[in-house]
């Protein structure tokens, strides 16, 4: 009877075991698992653990990377610090830690990077970056006109709001009150100057065959800084080094280096806004005489006062090219260097903007000597 018993129980068995291998089904081999599993089937717990060979490893802390996985589910590999230079600011499963962001020239540092914090960079002051915008270069802020009020301060993400100043009946008054005032003084100097200057012309004369050499360098020089902006323009445009007699420029006639020939524009009005930055070397110290030599009003130089040197410099010969209009040139520019004595400065622009192809000499100009 026990032997039927047994016998009914293995004929149990071996069907259970002909259906299970006919359906496709496995029976667990050697502790398998998680292991056997496709690894895009293991599923790992978000934002702690990453997958692999797989089995769900725990991520490494911020500021490190993972060097060699777990061997074992929901166990730590080998986690190793970042290197200089590198960082990773969460929980993280990387290979290798990201490298540290680079500000650009444009940029200032706020925040170094450290192994667990990236770089943080902002636009330099006078430099704003819309942050709606994608920010490859900081755009310079805006200058109100005179004839503009601020309304908000530009800063490093926006940049500076201005408005039409509203005229008022007060302000009209003001403006008709000066000029009747400058009028009557006009008037009333008009006499007095042109007695003085017919006075000087005539002891000049009389004394010219008795003075020195020195001493008529020293009117000459006299004579060029009472020149009106206009005269000065039509004297020196072009033709400074054409005048062996000019006592700012004997100097220079000596060496080849500076050209005597007037320079001209390649690319139109485009090559004398390109060549702008390259005033940016003149001394801040003579800024304001520099800008007056090109006839700009007190008003406007010190409007812009509060900007960078560089920017200033720009902002200014803008100014300037606006207000003489299609008679701007590079020519008056240079003059206004050489009245200064910064020769140097005026032969390294004049080297740059020929080299870079904004301008070129002027061929077969005719030569003419000032007249003072």
């Amino acid at each position: 009877m026990c032997n039927k018993h047994l016998m009914l129980v293995l004929i149990i068995l071996a069907f259970n075991l002909a259906v299970a291998a006919d359906s496709g089904l496995e029976t667990p081999r050697g502790g398998g698992g998680l292991r056997d599993r496709p690894q895009r089937d293991v599923p790992c717990r978000h934002h702690q653990e990453y997958p692999h060979d797989n089995i769900c490893c725990l991520n490494c802390p911020a500021g490190t990377y993972v060097k060699s996985a777990c061997t074992s589910a929901h166990e730590r590999g080998t986690c190793e610090n970042c290197d200089f230079d590198t960082y990773t600011e969460h929980d993280n499963g990387l290979p290798q830690c990201l490298k540290c962001t680079k500000c650009r020239p444009d940029q200032q540092t706020v925040a170094r990077c450290t192994h667990t914090q990236n770089t943080e960079c902002q636009c330099k002051a006078g430099r704003f970056c819309a942050p709606d915008q994608a920010c490859e270069i900081c755009k310079k802020c805006t200058i109100c006109k005179d004839d503009e009020v601020k309304v908000r301060n530009c800063t490093t993400t926006s940049n500076t709001e201005c408005k039409r100043r509203e005229s008022t009946s007060s302000n009209k008054s003001g403006t008709i009150t000066a000029v009747a005032v400058a009028g009557v003084l006009v008037s009333i100097a008009a006499p007095i100057v042109i007695v003085a200057v017919f006075r000087r012309k005539k002891n000049f004369i009389a004394g010219q065959d008795s003075q020195n050499p020195s001493e008529m360098e020293k009117v000459a020089v006299d004579s060029v800084s009472s020149l009106s902006y206009e005269e000065m323009q039509n004297k020196l445009n072009g033709r400074l080094c054409d005048s062996p007699h000019h006592p700012l420029l004997m100097q220079a006639q000596a060496d080849d280096d500076l050209p005597c020939k007037k320079l001209v524009p390649l690319n139109g009005d485009k090559s004398l806004t390109d060549c702008f930055s390259y005033f940016e070397e003149l001394d801040v110290h003579l800024h304001n005489r520099f800008f007056r030599h090109i006839g700009l009003n007190e008003n406007a130089i010190k409007n812009r006062e509060n900007l960078q040197p560089e920017d200033r410099v720009h902002h200014l010969l803008n100014v300037w090219r606006e207000k003489v209009g299609m008679k701007a040139s590079i020519n008056d520019l240079i003059a206004a260097l050489l009245l200064l004595n910064q020769r140097l400065s005026a032969e390294n622009i004049i080297a740059k903007a020929i080299s870079e192809g904004h301008f070129e000499y002027e061929e077969n100009q005719p030569r003419e000597e000032l007249q003072f």
